[in-house]
């Protein structure tokens, strides 16, 4: 199996670090969170990796080539060009992934203890073309499930703003977690060119596909501002 890991952004939420390096290169108790990511994929057998890159992506792939890719083999999808967000970044790497194998994706700036391998088997259960690791936290945003854990709309907790596939019947609210695992069979669903996010993309879809959440309870920090850097210090050593 592989993973993509989406390292383009430019981690604006990061500055200072931000302003000369990839946030995935911020470290949590001296490791980067690129090299935390790649060992943790590993440890569930991933060995095989598409990094995306934008921000400051000659110090990504000189670092994992410093390292030796950490004994993996690593394909680099390269935005320099431009920044496509995550559904464009996973269109632009089509090419790596759309092999008939289902693949995992994880932002560079999460840290989690979500078992992969659970979530594989989940995945391949429902025979679904992409399915979502979520938890019950706080978030500004949720998605919204039905009893069945299918995906049926999305909402600002802030604003009240919401997108709904049909009419709320007390759906669940839940935090997305930043890993999904998805089967090739999307690349023929998204209608989307360019720069757009995969979320938007998922919000069309769950109109007329079954998107079904993978509901954990494991730790998961976004690592996308100072403090929770030292926040993510205090659980990852």
């Amino acid at each position: 199996m592989k993973a993509l890991i989406f390292a383009a952004g430019k981690g604006t939420r990061l500055k200072p670090f931000t302003d000369h390096h990839p946030k995935a290169l911020a470290k949590v108790n001296g490791a980067p969170l690129l090299e935390r990511n790649i060992q943790y994929l590993k440890s569930f057998g991933i060995n095989d990796f598409v990094i995306n890159v934008h921000h400051f992506a000659d110090q990504i792939i000189a670092f994992l080539k410093e390292n030796n890719n950490f004994g993996c083999k690593i394909e680099i999808s390269d935005e320099s060009d431009e920044l496509l967000e995550t559904g464009g970044g996973l269109l632009f790497a089509k090419r790596f992934l759309d092999h008939g194998e289902d693949f995992i994706i994880m932002n560079a700036d999460i840290l989690t203890e979500i078992n992969i391998n659970d979530l594989v088997k989940s995945h391949q259960n429902l025979s679904d073309f992409a399915t979502l690791a979520v938890s019950d936290r706080d978030s500004s945003r949720k998605l919204l499930f039905n009893d069945e854990l299918v995906l049926r709309g999305w909402m600002n907790t802030v604003s009240g703003e919401q997108r709904l596939a049909e009419f709320n019947k007390d759906f669940r609210p839940l935090a997305f977690s930043g890993v999904h695992c998805i089967n090739p069979r999307i690349f023929k669903k998204i209608k989307r060119t360019g720069k757009f996010s995969v979320m938007e993309e998922y919000l069309d879809l769950m109109q007329n596909e079954k998107i079904h959440g993978f509901l954990h309870e494991s730790r998961l920090i976004d690592v996308g501002r100072p403090e929770s850097v030292t926040e993510a210090e205090k659980y990852f050593k």
